[in-house]
């Protein structure tokens, strides 16, 4: 993490172990343009975090193709930063969603017509609707169904309702918890409570980014029954006093091991033992696990805290390069590449397509919360779950279906974020 502040720098990280050979920089190919002729040597320089920069996707994008895609990584804050600043600096911007209320409203982004979109009435309702299987999810914070939909092509404001342009075709996504150390707690766990129980002094740990560790606090707080809050992704700045008052009291009673920001930092600490219980991303427990150590992803009553990341095109693209992007676009929504982050724990825009790339028992396992019929691997060839295992949390529809909140950058964020370093230096 190199910025304490960033709202999901935690992104390369989480999904480094998985992804397995991002680059974070350099020319890699992707596209697809039945009308762009490979010789005419298109190259799209994709802005976003070194996550979805992914060396297999852009390989195999090319070979499909031939248009080549310039991975230019840089951390959230600053993909951020250059949407609001240098809108000419890139041609494809992967960012979450949550930053889209900073980068609309400057009209740099480009609505994405979704009639070039082939299958752009395939995206999961999780965003168009925020429903899973007919059923509306928790919407506080940036829910993407708030910021998918914009007024028109040009337009510098979000629709409430469906319209022909999208703000962002999402890519990733997927829903957080606790993880913990079944073998060592010995006995169910169901509440986010539990992070702040006193059985656990000097084994917990939580994260310290700050948008985002305040958001588990939050779920921490509502689960004690302290506080009901309107929203945890747009508190008060009471409500920002209340909760970091609650963490300041813990911390002080000696609650915590450690404040972690880094991946490998979470997979340590849970790994030794040191933590029994604290905020973890999926891939961090995957990871534990090929220790040979016994560790959970935890499903919790409260439910998730969601994230979600998209494509955006700048305002100012056009021609051939306007159209090498949509091409790369609905390349990724065509099934290999959804298949591809499905088998790393992740879900895609688009189920259907991503389900004709998989094999049956992938799909059971990663999608229908069905025990493996056998080995489990990532795309990369390592075993991720042995025959006979269960997915942590289950099916689809009852982990994106359990979510509660979503990440977002308050309205007091400078406040939130001063608050939260009181907490750190307590």
């Amino acid at each position: 993490m190199s910025d304490p502040t960033d709202s999901s720098n935690q992104g390369i990280q989480r999904r480094a172990l998985v992804k397995g050979g991002a680059g974070l920089a350099g020319i890699l190919a992707t596209g697809m343009a039945p009308f762009v002729h490979a010789q005419e040597k298109i190259v799209l320089r994709y802005l976003g975090t070194a996550v979805n920069q992914d060396k297999a996707i852009g390989e195999k994008f090319k070979a499909d193709t031939g248009i080549e895609i310039q991975y230019v990584a840089v951390t959230t804050d600053d993909v951020t930063k250059r949407a609001v600043t240098a809108p000419n600096s890139f041609d494809l911007i992967d960012t979450e969603f949550f930053s889209l209320k900073k980068i609309v409203p400057t009209g740099n982004l480009k609505g994405i017509d979704t009639k070039k979109i082939k299958n752009a009435d395939k995206i999961t309702s999780l965003f168009t609707k925020g429903e899973v299987a007919g059923k509306k999810v928790g919407d506080q914070g940036t829910a993407p169904k708030k910021v998918i939909y914009l007024e028109g092509e040009k337009s510098k404001k979000f629709s409430a309702t469906p319209t022909q342009f999208m703000s962002l075709i999402p890519t990733t996504y997927n829903a957080d918890t606790l993880g913990i150390r079944p073998d060592l707690i010995k006995r169910p766990i169901d509440s986010w409570a539990e992070l702040l129980n006193p059985e656990f002094k000097g084994k917990a740990a939580i994260l310290n980014i700050p948008s985002i560790g305040i958001m588990d606090a939050a779920m921490v707080v509502e689960a004690k029954g302290i506080h009901k809050y309107a929203d945890k992704g747009n508190m008060t700045k009471q409500e920002i006093d209340l909760t970091i008052k609650t963490l300041i009291e813990a911390k002080k009673a000696g609650q915590f091991r450690a404040l972690w920001k880094d991946f490998n930092e979470s997979v340590n600490l849970m790994a030794s033992g040191e933590v029994v219980i604290q905020s973890m991303w999926s891939p961090a427990v995957t990871a534990v696990r090929t220790k040979g150590i016994a560790c959970n992803f935890q499903p919790l009553k409260e439910g998730y805290r969601a994230w979600a990341a998209g494509f955006g095109l700048p305002a100012t693209l056009s021609g051939k390069k306007l159209d090498g992007a949509y091409e790369f676009i609905n390349w990724f929504l065509d099934g290999w590449a959804g298949a591809y982050l499905n088998r790393q724990g992740y879900y895609s825009a688009v189920l259907d397509t991503a389900k004709t790339k998989m094999e049956a028992y992938e799909w059971a396992y990663w999608m229908e919360g069905k025990p493996a019929t056998q080995d489990i691997k990532s795309p990369q060839g390592d075993v991720l779950a042995k025959t006979g295992s269960v997915r942590d949390g289950g099916s689809y529809e009852q982990r994106m279906g359990g979510i509660a909140c979503w990440n977002a950058v308050m309205d007091e964020n400078e406040y939130m974020v001063r608050k939260w370093n009181e907490f750190v230096a307590a």
